[in-house]
């Protein structure tokens, strides 16, 4: 399995999901923003938050890919903004 460096740094997106969520990071607040994002339990450690944050968006760029039905653009860019600000948080820590 990748590690969470090399799976973000290989994510491509489209470029205004991209901007979107880049944007979005600012207004990010981790109490109110990720249980929401999550819909369910937090995990304890925070490198299980970005792999499972990871696996989400993964199934959302999933179904976009396949243009089914059940994608939300909005879902995706709720959940890209979280990955992003988790990855920051995590990264300024040094872990």
């Amino acid at each position: 399995m990748l590690d969470i460096k090399t799976r973000l740094a290989n994510l491509k997106r489209p470029q205004l999901l991209s901007k979107a969520a880049q944007h979005g990071v600012k207004d990010y607040r981790r109490k109110t923003h990720l249980p929401r994002v999550l819909q369910g339990p937090i995990p304890a450690k925070h490198h299980a938050i970005l792999v499972t944050l990871c696996d989400l968006e993964n199934h959302i760029n999933t179904l976009r890919k396949t243009r089914d039905a059940a994608y939300s653009a909005a879902r995706h860019v709720e959940v890209l903004i979280a990955l992003i600000a988790e990855y920051q948080r995590h990264s300024e820590k040094g872990a």
